[in-house]
């Protein structure tokens, strides 16, 4: 029987998952947002993340790992979906109303600019960069139709990832996922 995986992602630090869009000379790299304009992490991005944890940690088989997330057919070029589905990862509904009630939007988000500098310690030309950020929050989300032989494989790999989004490496997105609940689908 197909189980359901809920879980949270809980921020520690400012994070950055782009929607490809900008806002001109204001901001190169603005977060993806609902139709409220609030946060979220696509479920793709965690079904990447996830599917890197599994394979590095050696879980599941290669074969399993396409059979869960799918797998583009090397000499057929063709896209076989996964048996996984993954939803976003969003804000709690009341945490969600009680922002947009009380006006608070603006507060969930940063700009953070940076620049290059070269060794006399003046910034270089045409580096110059402005990405929106998101306040650390937590996230709820679910992963649907989870084999039930293959529920510890991705608490594992959801165990294992540690930051989401962009510039990583820099401090952004430090995050845990956590309070895993099983559910019979």
């Amino acid at each position: 029987m197909a189980k359901q995986i809920n879980y949270t992602i809980r921020f520690y630090s400012e994070w950055h998952c782009g929607s490809g869009l900008g806002a001109g000379a204001d901001v190169d790299a603005l977060v993806v947002k609902d139709r409220q304009h609030l946060p979220f992490v696509p479920g793709k991005t965690i079904k990447g993340l996830l599917r890197e944890g599994v394979t590095e940690l050696s879980l599941l088989s290669a074969e399993r790992i396409n059979e869960l997330f799918g797998h583009l057919d090397a000499k057929t070029h063709e896209m076989t979906e996964g048996c996984l589905y993954f939803t976003n990862a969003s804000m709690s509904e009341s945490e969600s109303e009680a922002i947009i009630n009380r006006g608070l939007r603006e507060f969930l988000f940063h700009k953070k600019v940076s620049t290059a500098i070269n060794d006399e310690g003046v910034a270089l030309d045409n580096t110059l960069r402005s990405i929106e950020t998101v306040v650390p929050c937590d996230l709820f989300a679910a992963i649907l139709d989870v084999p039930e032989e293959d529920v510890t494989a991705l608490e594992d790999a959801m165990r294992y990832v540690k930051r989401i989004g962009m510039n990583r490496n820099r401090g952004l997105g430090r995050c845990d996922f956590m309070d895993f609940k099983i559910e019979e689908k």
